[in-house]
């Protein structure tokens, strides 16, 4: 009889034929993911590199010196020591002490980019592991590398891949940074896709993984022959020839990739078009061909965060049309000069998109932020390469003492925050054509909007374009910075307006087409007075916002300000720190608010929150991590709002309003 290890070795030379007749992929509906997340949601601690990587890689952060590999693991074999904490970090007692802080969900290594062949000792484990997690009742996503080749030992079991890597316009392939032992991979490529193919189907088929993690999408097209061929068919099946023309493309064999240069003519926004839509592409193709191995399987993607602007090749929006989740790897949340920094716009993109994000989150504020404005994940909580756990890869060691109580609240009165839809008035729209070919002011302020709605804590989303489908859930719309929109876009608009909807316009508006080709006069200036409110980027924006709002809104939040250092230096005088989420169920509403500024608490905060047409409150309760059992305090009802005073927000609270 065959060794477990001969059989997968078999399995990984048997030729995997492309699937055929799959549906197109989706986000999982929340009612058809898996029982388990919709239940506990989603804590989890993370170990991702296989050791074939770690030992090239060497020595990260405080990685003890035992552990270090001589001449940066050149030669790929790890040392007895290596081998032996690698063990360790694969054993019944690592889960226990995972269990133990909390931890449900065992991100892990299964495929980084050196080949089948040499990694096949890796992926064994992998399944060896996966099955210890399982039978401990631990859940298992697997990172597959689906964005770098470790080339030095890919080419030897795969010599033709040296025609799958990106390269810049002289022919030298791109590297992950100084890792130049790893060259970035063209998704896109047939014979990398196909290659690809093999490695999810050993990971859902082999190692029965909950969820697969496809890291570093960052990298779209670039100057290779690929990539060229592919840029070409996108020109013709996009534009006419006429419009081929006059960009300059009347000759598809001869147009090169526009990859550089600023967008300030059609064959360069074509190609920012075409990078963006390349690497969603890609994800989704992925997506399918899981899915059509397993339906219920959940995908996620590392595109990082949601940030000031949309950077191509990334566009969330576009993006996360597949997948369940997302990671977000940027610098954690708090207040500093002055300055409120936070993750508010990645978790609002995610949970609009029906996506978790995943984020670092080590610290009683970041836990908190996740459990406010996540949808159904609390995050990493933890890393344990060579099962030393740290609270964040290659830093300090151990989980803070001050974020278990976080930790295990979000464990046990998950009742507060699965299921639970986000409660918002205002939709701010992230164009894409204004912020990517336009003038870098046009960006800048739509997302100036963006911080003061949250700074100033107006209940709000950020939305694409695609959602100018359906805006019926938000009672105003604002465009700012929005100056390129497409017909179709304004016809949106306009229905929203005139079933009743009302428009803030913050600077001009529609005055481009989607492709910057500039408009006859602005296509939005004829709308009703009484329905939109106009303002100039130099207006007070708040202020613009709320007469939209007619100044009624879902919820209201003023903690006391007492001294300068209280409040923001701006004419709001709200003071900075305190953020807010309402979120609904069907017979409650839950206020999150969340202290960012670390240093000490807000206190005597006066909220409102707006009922639900027909509906009377029955109580008010508040709730945080660190109090034994739920206050209830006292609440007065008028027309349809419910008033209350919280007396302090140290780090997280939620106020519950319970409805009769």
């Amino acid at each position: 009889m065959m060794s477990t290890k001969q059989v997968i070795c078999l399995w990984l030379c048997a030729v995997i034929p492309v699937w055929a007749d799959t549906k197109p992929a989706t986000t999982l509906a929340h009612h058809r993911r898996p029982e388990w997340l919709r239940r506990e949601g989603l804590v989890m601690a993370g170990s991702w590199e296989p050791l074939v990587f770690r030992v090239r890689r060497g020595p990260r952060g405080k990685t003890p010196p035992s552990l270090n590999s001589k001449d940066g693991g050149k030669d790929y074999q790890p040392t007895p020591e290596q081998l032996a904490a690698y063990r360790r970090e694969h054993s019944p007692e690592m889960i226990g002490r995972l269990k133990t802080l909390g931890v449900n969900f065992v991100m892990m290594h299964c495929y980084k980019g050196a080949g089948m062949v040499a990694e096949h000792d890796d992926m064994v484990e992998a399944v060896r592991w996966a099955k210890l997690c399982h039978d401990a009742g631990l859940h298992v996503g697997t990172y597959l590398g689906s964005s770098t080749l470790l080339w030095e030992l890919f080419f030897k079991e795969v010599p033709e891949a040296k025609g799958w890597v990106l390269r810049d316009k002289t022919g030298k392939p791109y590297t992950y940074g100084s890792a130049t032992y790893r060259q970035r991979l063209d998704r896109n490529h047939p014979d990398a896709h196909a290659y690809y193919l093999k490695v999810i189907r050993f990971a859902v088929e082999q190692v029965g993984t909950d969820l697969i993690h496809f890291d570093n999408y960052l990298w779209g097209p670039c100057d290779e022959p690929n990539s060229a061929r592919r840029f070409r068919d996108y020109l013709r099946n996009t534009f006419t020839p006429e419009q081929l023309a006059q960009m300059g493309a009347a000759d598809l064999g001869a147009v090169q990739p526009a990859t550089s240069g600023p967008p300030d003519n059609m064959l360069r926004r074509a190609w920012l078009d075409f990078v963006c839509r390349s690497l969603a592409d890609s994800y989704r193709a992925r997506c399918e061909y899981a899915r059509s191995l397993r339906n219920d399987i959940l995908i996620e993607c590392n595109p990082h965060g949601v940030r000031e602007a949309i950077r191509p090749p990334v566009d969330h929006f576009r993006m996360l049309r597949v997948g369940e989740a997302y990671w977000d790897e940027g610098r954690g949340s708090g207040l500093s000069g002055g300055r409120l920094r936070t993750r508010i716009r990645s978790y609002k993109v995610g949970r609009l998109m029906n996506n978790m994000v995943f984020t670092y989150n080590t610290n009683p504020l970041e836990l908190a932020e996740a459990m406010a404005f996540n949808l159904d994940c609390l995050g990493c909580i933890c890393f344990f390469e060579y099962a030393i756990i740290r609270n964040r890869p290659w830093v300090q060691e151990g989980v803070l003492p001050e974020s278990k109580p976080f930790i295990r609240f979000f464990n046990e009165r998950g009742d507060l925050l699965r299921p639970a839809g986000v409660v918002a008035d205002v939709a701010v729209l992230r164009s894409f054509p204004s912020q990517v070919f336009s003038e870098a002011k046009n960006a800048a302020l739509t997302n100036r909007v963006e911080q003061a709605l949250i700074e100033n804590r107006v209940p709000f989303q950020i939305i694409g374009e695609e959602h100018l489908r359906d805006l019926s859930g938000y009672r105003a719309l604002v465009l700012a910075g929005c100056v390129a929109l497409s017909d179709e876009q304004i016809e949106q608009i306009r229905r929203y307006v005139g079933s009743g909807g009302r428009l803030c316009i913050i600077g001009p508006a529609a005055t481009y087409d989607e492709w910057m080709i500039p408009r006859d006069k602005p296509a939005l200036n004829d709308l009703p007075a009484s329905r939109v409110v106009r303002a100039s980027e130099k207006d007070e924006i708040l202020a613009a916002v709320r007469r939209a709002l007619q100044n009624k809104l879902s919820a209201s939040v003023n903690p006391v300000v007492k001294t300068k250092t209280d409040q923001k230096s701006s004419s709001s005088g709200h003071a900075i720190g305190l953020c807010i989420e309402l979120t609904a169920q069907p017979n409650r509403r839950m206020l999150h608010l969340v202290n960012y500024r670390g240093d000490r608490p807000f206190t005597n905060v006066a909220a409102r929150v707006r009922l639900p047409a027909g509906r009377r409150a029955n109580a008010v309760r508040l709730v945080n991590p660190t109090r034994e059992a739920d206050l209830k305090i006292p609440f007065k009802e008028k027309d349809g709002q419910v008033a209350f005073s919280i007396p302090q927000v140290d780090v997280y609270e939620i106020a519950v309003v319970d409805l009769q």
